[in-house]
């Protein structure tokens, strides 16, 4: 039992490596973590919690995935916008990458889980969009709200997974696997006329 649990343990930390982003590339001016410069991950991701949605489910999944990955690539919406996060990474990676051939393969295979409701998953596919960057990223939705139906409609599910380190580790795994769709997004601007100012007169009959 024991030997069967050592191997479960290092296949397990072996999978994580293929997610897991070095400080240096998340914090601007940091040193690499190791030289030479760390495996490189098939599947690199930034993960955005709203950690309010789904009761105690949102923070429960923060700290599980702040557990198994390095915590500085998960962030919860409660406290960073994730437009400020991405421009700093990317900020970050444009200058890395004429120099790193590493810090360019994390640009070119990044990828984002975002957990929370529909208003979540739509907040952060607004913000790529908007962001124009130079290599647009593609987006997981984990299913954390009371609809869901964004994720539901992408094949993500309809009900949160759970938030215990296997139902995170099994989610994580279709990310790795799954396949990229575009989509159409876009932006209506409504623009109302302000009313006329107008004088009110009782008309009294008798």
């Amino acid at each position: 039992m024991e030997g069967t649990a050592t191997t479960d343990t290092v296949s397990d930390s072996d999978f994580l490596k293929e997610f897991y982003i070095p400080n240096y590339i998340l914090v601007p001016e940091s040193k690499p973590d190791s030289i030479p410069p760390p495996q490189l991950p098939q599947c690199p991701v930034l993960v955005f919690i709203n950690s309010k949605s789904g009761g105690q489910l949102g923070a429960d999944l923060f700290k599980t995935y702040s557990t198994l990955l390095n915590e500085k690539q998960v962030f919860d919406l409660g406290k960073e916008a994730p437009d400020l996060v991405l421009r700093r990474i990317y900020l970050n990676l444009e200058k890395l990458k004429s120099n790193d051939e590493f810090a360019a393969k994390i640009q070119e295979k990044l990828r984002i889980i975002v957990a929370g409701g529909d208003g979540t998953a739509g907040w952060l596919l607004g913000v790529v969009c908007d962001l124009k960057l130079s290599h647009p990223l593609p987006i997981a939705t984990m299913p954390l709200g009371t609809g869901n139906n964004l994720p539901f409609a992408f094949g993500w599910g309809k009900k949160n997974p759970g938030t215990d380190v296997q139902a995170v580790m099994s989610f994580m795994k279709k990310v790795k696997n799954a396949k990229e769709m575009k989509i159409d997004n876009w932006h209506i601007l409504m623009r109302m006329r302000a009313p006329k100012r107008r004088f009110l007169r009782s008309h009294c009959t008798s």
